[in-house]
């Protein structure tokens, strides 16, 4: 993904996965994360091909936003509008290869090479533009580029990021 450059999403969807949806609100994207209520961050889906997604999200200038400290909504928090897209795209990826709609289990390992734009996003104009580019992966784990925008194209943030899959943490009393 290049600096400051949308991604590139060639292809129309249906020609891509006929059987999944080119675009979803708010209640498509919360069946198919592992965030629900307030904590489901993505309000459209805009475009996905399998190796990228595009969503946009509006209530990061809510008083009541559920990561909202009293400093406001701080950009870092941009890392997690990117993880959800990513996890929207594992769900997406996985209903095109035949897998029943849901979240597919996994966690954010690590996110490197972070770049924040700015201090705060709740002051910046909506809605948000998160994109998210699958770079490398397997079955066990992700690497994804991603970049979060706001309306007027300036960059909250944008990095690396790894997702870890299908691999459930391990109780904390049974760690060493």
């Amino acid at each position: 993904m290049s600096e400051g450059a949308p991604l590139s999403l060639a292809g129309t969807p249906d020609e891509r996965h006929p059987a999944t949806p080119a675009t979803l609100d708010h209640a498509g994207i919360a069946a198919r994360v592992p965030h629900h209520g307030t904590m489901c961050l993505l309000d459209r889906l805009l475009a996905w091909t399998d190796d990228s997604v595009t969503c946009s999200a509006l209530g990061h200038r809510d008083p009541a936003h559920p990561l909202r400290s009293e400093s406001g909504l701080l950009a870092a928090h941009a890392i997690e509008y990117a993880a959800q897209a990513m996890a929207l795209h594992g769900a997406l990826r996985a209903e095109a290869a035949g897998a029943a709609a849901g979240p597919v289990p996994g966690y954010l390992a690590s996110a490197r090479g972070v770049r924040l734009g700015r201090w705060r996003m709740d002051d910046a104009p909506g809605p948000l533009r998160i994109e998210a580019e699958r770079i490398a992966g397997d079955a066990r784990q992700l690497l994804y580029g991603f970049r979060v925008t706001d309306a007027a194209g300036a960059c909250l943030a944008e990095g690396r990021a790894t997702v870890v899959l299908n691999t459930p943490l391990r109780p904390a009393a049974t760690m060493p």
